[in-house]
Parts: structure tokens; sequence; C-alpha cells
């Protein structure tokens, strides 16, 4: 279905597709009311009439949209237009975790890759304390922003957590690759769950590949189940120790030994920025012969009889007391003077606590969300401050700028606060806030004199960027154009390329006849002329690099600047191939031996492509024939191989292959 130029609910125009999901189409549009662009997710057709398909998305929408968070991809709306079940989200420049592993073909920085697993793992700590679960991290669904910011997305499976067993209606969906063992046998997953895929995802970005892999989704998901990875550090020297241990306790197969929460995960990952090979990292090994008990019925009644009996000499215990106290008043009352003494000392000495408090060292809160930041103050007995809010490029919408104590600020996000400072409990630790990049809206100045519109860019916290051309229809001087939609939202000190005309004086040029020449030689002679030359190749037999054709006629007069095309005569250079055939391993081949009749054939015709051998020796291994293609050119090898007694075909295969870009293929 073609949706382009589509109106949903009057509001939402669709501009482009620009991805596919498991259950959802996502479009490229524009928000006609508040004049932005947005992303919009389309369910597929086919589950439009399956009422538990729809629970679902409907479930992504309530689900994310309470998670306000600026590592996760924010939710706008959600609504139904005709058949059509749409939401709609943030749209989001930049490319997913997953096509920067690929185009890097091998590990990324760890420093990099930590400071992202930072951003996945606050994400999913509002998720868990909200109660949802992902359930589906893998570095597909994470984008990271041109401006370096890891956004996560797609919480199209995520389920509210509840007391029972998480199931998304029975059905097992995600990427077998980053499932948890648990989430790979069908069993309840939670938000440990989620921080075993972070823990894959770790891996992937510091060493170039999953740490479990197979030729089927089931045989990874066995892999996941019953064996233990090789550790990143063995796969990449690189990798700091702190870093390694930290993935390999996310890998626990053992939920009680995998990090209890995201919040645990997140202070091993801040500490090992700071200290990447420290010894910090609770690393409790797997047992996998552990055996799980099962508690059976006379194990509980067991339990339940002990429980009943301590609960009976509890009360024996308490009616001796209430004797003992009867029959010895004197002593009681002694007993009682003794306590009342030893809570006034008590008082005395936290009146003295209270005067003169004992000292503690300032914990590191820059980098941290701010409700984050405000927990680790507390805990030390200190009081966080707010002192403003206010906005930052480098650091992200809810996070701590820079924190001060007593009026001075002792670390900001471009350096690490001393650790071993003290102050007095009670101190306030004051903290400035990021709002994030500032925001504004680009104004329209196309047809504005070029003075008037650099200003209006400027009144708007934008810079000009001038690109000057010549206009047969704008007066030199105004803005013939703008790269960046008037009304778009933009961020402040973006730069917004406006096109401005030089006038309508326009040189005109005769255009002369380069065919024949070299390609270099005709491009210069066509430039010098002040024409823009855009060059094509075509196949040739000969005259390789010399100029076939050109787009425009030798006399005829343009303006200067007018593009000329020329087409240039490309020879494809000649590449053999070898093709390889391990006669004896695909016949079987033959033993001398005295049993042998006469009429045993050792022998076998191969035909490739069009080339026939005849007689070929059936326990010849390394028979090979050459053959040639045009260099980029692809096409298929077949080979067969046929009895010459009875013409029975023996073998056939094929292979696809490219000229150029390999050497030899084999068949055996």
């Amino acid at each position: 279905m073609n949706l382009e130029g589509k109106l949903l609910g009057n509001r939402y125009e669709i501009i482009e597709k620009v991805g596919n999901g498991g259950m959802a189409t996502v479009y490229k549009a524009t928000d006609k009311v508040l004049k932005r662009y947005v992303a919009v997710k389309i369910l597929r057709d086919e589950f439009t009439t399956d009422e538990e398909f729809i629970k679902r998305f409907e479930v992504e929408a309530q689900s994310a949209a309470r998670l306000a968070h600026p590592n996760i991809v924010s939710i706008y709306d959600v609504g139904v237009d005709g058949n059509l079940y749409y939401i709609v989200m943030e749209l989001i420049q930049g490319k997913t975790l997953k096509e920067i592993i690929l185009e890097e073909k091998g590990p990324l920085p760890w420093k990099w890759s930590v400071n992202v697993a930072i951003q996945i793992a606050s994400a999913l700590e509002m998720a868990h304390k909200n109660n949802i679960i992902h359930r589906d991290i893998k570095p597909h669904n994470i984008i990271i922003t041109e401006d370096g910011v890891a956004k996560v997305t797609d919480f199209g499976i995520a389920k509210a957590v509840s007391n029972s067993t998480i199931t998304a209606f029975g059905t097992t969906i995600g990427s077998v690759h980053y499932f948890s063992p648990e989430h790979a046998r069908g069993g309840f997953t939670d938000a440990k769950s989620d921080l075993y895929s972070l823990g894959v995802v770790m891996y992937e970005m510091v060493t170039g590949r999953v740490p479990f892999d197979a030729d089927t989704p089931v045989s990874v998901a066995l892999k996941h189940m019953q064996e233990q990875p090789e550790e990143p550090i063995e796969v990449n020297p690189n990798v700091p120790i702190a870093i390694n241990k930290i993935i390999m306790r996310a890998l626990q197969k053992d939920t009680t030994l995998r990090y209890q929460n995201a919040t645990e995960m997140l202070t091993d990952l801040r500490k090992a920025l700071k200290n990447p090979n420290g010894d910090f990292v609770d690393d409790k090994e797997y047992d996998p012969t552990a055996a799980t008990q099962i508690i059976n019925t006379e194990m509980y009644n067991n339990v339940k009889n002990r429980d009943n009996e301590d609960q009976a000499e509890n009360g024996k215990k308490e009616n001796k007391l209430k004797r003992f106290i009867k029959n010895h008043k004197k002593l009681s009352i002694f007993i009682g003077l003794i306590l009342l003494f030893s809570l006034s000392l008590g008082g005395t000495i936290l009146a003295l606590n209270i005067t003169n408090p004992p000292e503690v060292n300032i914990p590191n809160v820059v980098g941290m969300a701010k409700d984050e930041a405000q927990r680790e103050v507390e805990n030390e007995k200190l009081k966080f401050s707010i002192e403003k809010e206010e906005y930052n490029k480098d650091v992200p919408e809810g996070f701590v700028i820079s924190q001060k104590v007593d009026g001075d600020t002792i670390g900001d996000f471009t350096t690490t606060p001393s650790t071993d400072r003290k102050v007095k409990e009670g101190t306030t630790i004051k903290v400035i806030v990021s709002k994030g990049q500032e925001k504004t809206t680009v104004p329209k100045v196309i047809g504005m004199k070029q003075d008037e519109a650099i200003k209006a860019l400027e009144d708007a916290n934008l810079k000009a960027e001038v690109i000057e051309e010549t206009s047969k229809k704008v007066e030199e001087g105004y803005v013939i154009s703008q790269e960046t939609d008037a009304n778009a939202e933009a961020y402040a000190g973006d730069t917004v390329k406006i096109h401005v005309s030089t006038g309508t004086g326009i040189k005109q040029v005769t255009v002369v006849s380069v065919i024949g020449q070299d390609e270099a030689a005709a491009k210069k002679t066509l430039t010098d002329l002040g024409l823009k030359v855009n060059i094509t190749y075509a196949d040739s037999t000969s005259d390789n690099g010399k100029v076939a054709k050109q787009s425009l006629d030798a006399g005829k007069v343009v303006d200067e600047g007018t593009t000329i095309t020329l087409t240039v005569n490309k020879v494809a250079e000649s590449k053999n191939i070898t093709v390889n055939i391990n006669v004896k391993a695909i016949t079987g081949g033959y033993t001398e031996s005295a049993n042998e009749t006469e009429t045993t054939s050792k022998k076998v015709n191969i035909k490739v492509n069009n080339e026939t051998r005849t007689g070929i020796d059936k326990n010849k291994s390394d028979f090979s024939i050459t053959l040639s293609g045009k260099d980029g050119e692809s096409g298929q090898i077949t080979v067969v191989i046929t009895d010459p007694t009875s013409g029975a075909t023996l073998y056939s295969s094929s292979k696809t292959i490219t000229y150029g870009s390999q050497d030899a293929v084999s068949f055996n």
C-alpha cells in the first residue's frame, strides 16, 4: 500500500517510508498542527483483523507514552484512521547501533561503548521503575543521534510487569541472538532479562561479534541456555578488565548471579569509566552443575511443622518472662533504671553528633540523571539542591552539568570532581541541571534581502550560511531559497543555508565538440568555458576513456554554469576464475581390487558451462578449468558430471560468481 501523501487523523501527512518492523511500518510525516517532522508507526494490514496484535499495538503506545527520558524515543500521539492503527513518535536523525557496528567491521572503542551502555542502562532503569520491561534490547532498537545520544526505541513488545509470568500472548518475540536464557526457553522474564540482553549488546560493541551464533535460531537459543561465552577480553585483548567483568556478570545464566537491577549495572559502568581495570565488580561464577532444589510436599510440611513449633516455643518463653517480672519486681525496676540511663547516654551522644556531625566524601554526580544524583547525595546524608537549569548542547536533558559546595564549583561535565574532598553531614550540594540543547523555530526568509534574512535567523538563535547563485527570476541580493524549511524545529546555534541571487546577468557560452577526446582533456575544455560537466560511462569494446557522446551539441549557446553530460567509453577488463572440482569426492572414486569387474567405469565426462572434458579419472581430486569474464560481471557456473557409458548424470550443481571479486570457486 502506497501511503505517501495520505493525511492521518486530519493532522499527520505521510511523506515517505523509512523502515519496517515485525508488526508495523514506519513513515516520516509532517505534523500539520505543530509544524514539525514526526515518525508514524502503522500496524501492518495482516494484523488489523487480529485482536491480539491490536492489543499489543495499544500496549506499545500506552506503555511507552509514560516513559519520559532523554534516552527513550518519545511518544506523541496514538490513533485510528479507518483501518489504519498508528502511533506518532519523535523523529530521530541518526543511525542504529547495528548500522554503526556493521560499518566499523570490528570492535568499537571501549570508552564510547561504555558511554552508550550507560545511556541504555539509564533508559532501562526508568522503564523498570515504571514496571515496564523492553524484552527486545538489541542494536537494531538503539538509535545513535547525530549528537551522539543513544535512544532506545521500539517498546512494541514491552508489557507491564505483573505477578503473572510474562509471555506476550504466548508468542516468543525478539531477536534470538540477544535473548536471555529464560526468554529463550519461554520462561519468566523480568528486568534482569533486559540486562542480559544489554550484556550481549556490550559484548558485540567491544568485540565486533555476538557471543553466540549458529546456523539456526534454535541452535542459537540452545547456546544461550547451555554454553558459556568466550570472554570479551579473549576475543579483543584491548577490553579493560572491569568492562570484561561487567559484561560477564550481565551474561550470567543464573539470574541470582546477574545484576539485579539497572541501577547496580549503572554504578559499575560509571566506575569503569574512571577505573577501567579496577577490581570492584562482583563476579561470582555460574555453576552449570548446580541443581535447582524442588520443594516436595514432605519438605513443605516439615518446614510448616518447624514454624508451628517455633511459635509454640515463643509463647512459652513469653509466659516465663511474665512470671519472672511478677516474682522479681525490685530486680525489674533496677533493670529499667539501667535501660533509662543507657537511653539518656545515647541521647547525649546523638546531641553531640548533631552539633558536630561527622564528615563524609562528596559523591561525584556529574553526568547522572537528576533523580539518581539526588539519591546519591542523600545516601551520604547530604542535602541536594538544584541551583538552576540551563541549556547545554553537550549534556542530555535532565542530567547534571556541574556540582557545587559552599559556592565552589568542584566539578563539571568536562572534568572529574575530586573524590577525596570531605564535608560535614547535612552540607548542601548544589547542581546545575541541563535542559538539553535549546530548540528554536526556523523563520521564513525567502524573498528577504540578504541582510534582513541574516538578522531574522540570528534573532531565532540560528546562524546563516550564504550561498550565491545566479537567477533569472530573483533580483540581486534577495534570498532565492532556504535549505531548512520555514517553521521547522531546529537547535539553537544550527546553521541554515540560504541561497542568494547574484542578479540576472548570466554570461552566455557556446558549446564545443569534445567527442573523441580523453575524459580529462574534454572535462578541462568544457569547464574552462564555464560549463559544469557530468560524466557517465558506457560499456565498449574499444576507445577506452574516450568521449563517445555529449548531451549538448556543438555550437549551441547556453547559460554559463549549464551542465553538460559526457558519455565515456569503458572497456571492461577481462578476469579469469579457476573452477576446481574434486572428482573423487563427488563420484566416490574407485578402489583397485581383484574382485573388480571389467565393466566398472573408472572415467567420467565433465561439463563446465559450455566446455566439456572427457575421460576424466574418477580418482582425480584436483581437476580444474579456467573461465573468463568481464571484471565486475556476475554469472553462474554449472558443473555436470556424467557417466560416459550410460550417459547418466552423476552430479549437477551451480554457483553464482562475480568476475574480479574471487579467483577461484570449488565444487566437492
